[in-house]
């Protein structure tokens, strides 16, 4: 593998459809992955494939399924041992393997099988499927656990710090509440006040003397 360490895994995204291809890098990305999208397999320079660390394949062209992509792809000597993801409409080819995430091979596995995906396909499955390729590729090297902790580090998204806002909206909740309940508490204490005033009032009222009576 390229990537080295504090480095993002470089993810080579053949996708004939340009809009397709927009919206899966979108998500990788936002996922922390450096995407390198292209066209076709024979779009891809020598410098780009010595630079991957996993494939996304679309085997769609067009209206048909090109299954030369595919044969390309075993038969380059770069991406023969590269984790890869096929997504296809064709359900032939999904069934080849199966779609379950596959488990982490034992240190020294001889090597990790593809995931086909049938489209339309879940982000968040894909997204899985990339992570848990990139972990059983590190698993690979006498490195595993260290490998694995790196990539999947890596792979966690450098803006995914936690946000101020919800602490912000929440402290702006408690002062309303507060202001409220300090309303109501004025309002009772001038409340109190007035019953207690005409209280003593009535009580220091006294009576009217009374006229003496004739004699």
């Amino acid at each position: 593998m390229s990537q080295t360490q504090g480095e993002k895994p470089n993810v080579l995204l053949i996708e004939p459809d340009v809009a397709m291809g927009r919206l899966i890098a979108l998500g990788l990305q936002h996922q922390g992955y450096h995407v390198i999208t292209v066209s076709s397999p024979a779009a891809v320079s020598l410098a780009v494939a010595r630079t991957v660390d996993l494939l996304i394949l679309d085997v769609d062209g067009g209206i048909r399924t090109d299954s030369s992509a595919l044969e390309s792809i075993y038969s380059h000597p770069r991406f023969a041992d590269l984790p890869l993801v096929v997504l296809s409409w064709d359900d032939s080819i999904v069934q080849q393997a199966p779609i379950s995430v596959p488990a982490l091979p034992a240190a020294g596995a001889a090597e990790i099988q593809p995931i086909y995906l049938p489209k339309p396909f879940d982000a968040r499955v894909l997204h899985e499927a990339i992570g848990q390729l990139l972990l059983s590729q590190a698993a690979r090297s006498p490195e595993t656990e260290e490998r694995a902790e790196e990539l999947l580090l890596a792979a966690y998204p450098t803006h995914s710090t936690p946000s101020i806002w919800p602490v912000v909206t929440a402290a702006g909740l408690f002062l309303v509440v507060v202001g409220m309940l300090a309303q109501y508490l004025v309002a009772l204490i001038g409340v109190l006040i007035v019953l207690a005033a005409l209280l003593l009032w009535l009580l220091d009222v006294k009576p009217a003397p009374r006229i003496a009576e004739a004699l």
